[in-house]
């Protein structure tokens, strides 16, 4: 049971980061949900690694995990060719 529950924290921790960072990053962007929690964990992931090799820190924090999310997408939708504007500015 602690491994569902463990799981579940998981599937919900990565919805809510990588739901934060696609907001944070203004645009279309087709992703399905469980894109976004991928998106979501790999920030996490990300960003306690590098918290525990820089500091020594058991944890990233929500900022740090949304912050690193928010890069992994904008690098992903560069590499996809397209621009990345805060603003759908089309004249």
């Amino acid at each position: 049971m602690d491994l569902i529950a463990y799981l579940l924290a998981l599937v919900v921790i990565g919805l809510v980061v990588g739901a934060l960072a696609r907001l944070a990053l203004p645009g279309p962007d087709p992703m399905s949900i469980w894109a976004t929690i991928g998106l979501g964990l790999a920030g996490t992931l990300i960003a306690g690694l590098a918290m525990r090799l820089l500091f020594d820190s058991d944890g990233a924090g929500i900022v740090l995990s949304v912050l690193v999310s928010t890069l992994l997408l904008w690098g992903l939708r560069r590499s996809r060719g397209e621009r990345v504007t805060p603003y759908n500015t089309r004249r």
